[in-house]
């Protein structure tokens, strides 16, 4: 059903705790901070959602194509190459996990930081698993649902480790994001965060993760994730600022170490050569762009600079991007069709309603199983919270 992951190929990000009602640490030197403040990220999260939308519907080609009826250029011939670069979502979404996983890892046990993520990442994830599948399973859509074995095998969130094809396309954003959580947990939060413990986490990370690109060893690119690292890494950065103040030049060099690196990879992986037969051309200087912008927006939460944006409609922003993002492209994929060809839409009307309704979905996935099920399955792991 999907190809192999790669930066190109969907877009990530796991969940973590909505950065409105995480605990917030106790800067040095200064009161503690008002949480409403970082109602911004869930902001900047659902903009990068939406971003890997716009790529998945008007900027690749692939089974988009048979939703269309023909390429995302032909629908959107000015706005196409645009959306062409909204897969760099992915990495903006990693920056942002790297920030309020340091965060919300702060000061918790183990235990409880297992059980914060186990709960936060499953529940809306097994029903979007099941719903794509009992979609995909209907004689009239096109896309065909996997086995039965592999759809079980999907629920691990160990699919792609195991060698099975994929429920979901974007699903293996998830996979980075669970091996990130485990090199923090192991390094950083089972011996305590400090902030000396997190900065040679950042140094140790970034330098084995460049031997590793070096090694060409598979196993060491699975565990330290070259490609991907200096995106956690500088959202850890950014965290430090935003805990200890913009006065700090190591965090600030953990976050240019890592904005150099990242470029590096975004590019290597995203750019070439100008070519009739590609879907798309994206410049070196507009994916440089992108990902400045993406590092710049996070820092300017981190900074406190976007503290006035503190609208409440922000925080359920954050509630519907997990559950937007796992459900958007295959299930965009039906809409699409039923829409532009079944109901005869106009292309641009097709993507607005599409997106429309797959946010109206991640609702009712918040609303009636995450909502509900994840403090079940929190305190199930950590009854003594």
């Amino acid at each position: 059903m999907t190809a192999a992951p790669q930066l190109t190929a969907g877009a990530p990000h796991a969940a973590p705790d909505p950065v409105t009602t995480a605990p917030q640490p106790a800067i040095r030197g200064r009161s503690r901070t008002n949480a409403s403040r970082l109602r911004a990220l869930d902001g900047l999260r659902l903009l990068a959602a939406l971003m890997v939308a716009a790529y998945h519907y008007g900027g690749r080609d692939g089974e988009i194509t048979q939703a269309w009826g023909g390429s995302p250029l032909h629908q959107f011939p000015t706005a196409a190459p645009l959306f062409a670069y909204g897969c760099l979502g992915v990495q903006i979404f990693f920056v942002i996990s790297g920030f309020v996983i340091c965060l919300s890892g702060w000061g918790r046990t183990l235990r409880a930081f297992i059980a914060s993520r186990v709960s936060r990442l499953y529940p809306a994830y097994w029903a979007a698993i099941l719903l794509v599948t009992a979609v995909f399973a209907l004689p009239w859509v096109a896309y065909k649902a996997l086995p039965p074995s592999e759809v079980l095998t999907n629920l691990t969130m160990l699919q792609q480790p195991l060698g099975v094809d994929r429920v979901l396309g974007v699903c293996w954003t998830l996979w980075a994001e669970m091996r990130f959580y485990a090199l923090f947990a192991l390094c950083v939060v089972l011996p305590g965060a400090t902030r000396g413990r997190v900065v040679l986490f950042c140094a140790g990370w970034t330098l084995a993760a460049a031997l590793a690109q070096a090694a060409h060893e598979p196993f060491l690119d699975t565990v330290l994730m070259p490609e991907y690292a200096p995106f956690f890494i500088g959202g850890i950065g950014l965290y430090l600022l935003h805990r200890y103040g913009a006065r700090d030049p190591i965090a600030w060099a953990i976050v240019l170490v890592s904005w150099l690196i990242g470029q590096h990879y975004a590019v290597v992986r995203l750019w070439h050569a100008p070519s009739v037969d590609a879907f798309s051309y994206r410049s070196t200087a507009g994916i440089i762009a992108v990902i400045t912008l993406g590092f710049a927006l996070v820092a300017a939460v981190a900074l406190g600079k976007l503290r006035w944006a503190n609208w409440r409609w922000l925080t359920v922003a954050g509630a519907l991007t997990y559950p937007f993002y796992l459900v958007h492209e295959h299930l965009g994929w039906v809409v699409v069709r039923a829409l532009h060809h079944g109901a005869g839409l106009p292309s641009y009307a097709t993507l607005m309603l599409t997106v429309g309704l797959m946010l109206l979905l991640a609702w009712v996935l918040h609303r009636f199983i995450e909502r509900p099920l994840t403090p079940v399955l929190k305190r199930s792991i950590d009854p003594r919270r």
